[in-house]
């Protein structure tokens, strides 16, 4: 097996939708995400564009055949990805480096604002800690992705918003970051 390309998934079944419906029950058709064409193989085949970004990649399970298969790895939506620097990074990831840089972080959330990189964790531990939270933040992050963290937001616990899903609602994170509605603990500024 060649070596796995990172990208969206597409996917081409008869059983995929040909557009979204909505609550009035009319189709809604996504000319960007369904209906599409490849630029090389069958012109007549259709594909769906998922949105999500993923890889596949070679495994050691083995299918009814006794071969080992590959499996489809989802990292996740293409529209959660911030773009710094003309790259793409997943939040999760520098989400789970900031996590992991001290036990008082409960739980972070990362989103860009004007270009810059904001980071904002929760402090399970005493206001004391607050301070000593900012240049572990930034020195993980730079360390493990280098990018420079513009703003580093310290708050209590329960600040950042998770839907029902148990899913981080970022962007309603940096609405009410641009209002000034945070309430936090510590701002770092590194303009």
């Amino acid at each position: 097996m060649t070596p796995s390309v990172f990208g969206q998934i597409w996917v081409n079944s008869p059983h995929c939708a040909s557009g979204y419906y909505t609550i009035y029950g009319e189709e809604s058709l996504q000319a960007d995400h369904f209906n599409t064409k490849l630029s090389f193989g069958d012109p007549q085949t259709l594909w769906a564009r998922t949105g999500y970004l993923g890889f596949i990649k070679r495994t050691e399970l083995l299918d009814a055949s006794g071969d080992r298969h590959d499996a489809l790895f989802v990292v996740g939506s293409l529209d959660e990805t911030l773009e710094l620097r003309g790259l793409r990074y997943h939040p999760i990831d520098i989400e789970t480096s900031v996590s992991r840089s001290h036990r008082s972080i409960a739980e972070s959330a990362v989103f860009t604002w004007t270009n810059l990189l904001v980071v904002v964790a929760e402090l399970s531990g005493s206001e004391q800690e607050a301070l000593d939270l900012v240049p572990l933040v930034t020195n993980v992050v730079l360390e493990e992705h280098h990018l420079i963290v513009g703003v580093v937001v310290i708050v209590d616990p329960g600040v950042i918003p998770i839907n029902s899903r148990g899913e981080k609602q970022r962007m309603h994170l940096r609405d009410s970051f641009l209002a000034d509605q945070l309430d936090p603990i510590y701002v770092a500024y590194n303009m």
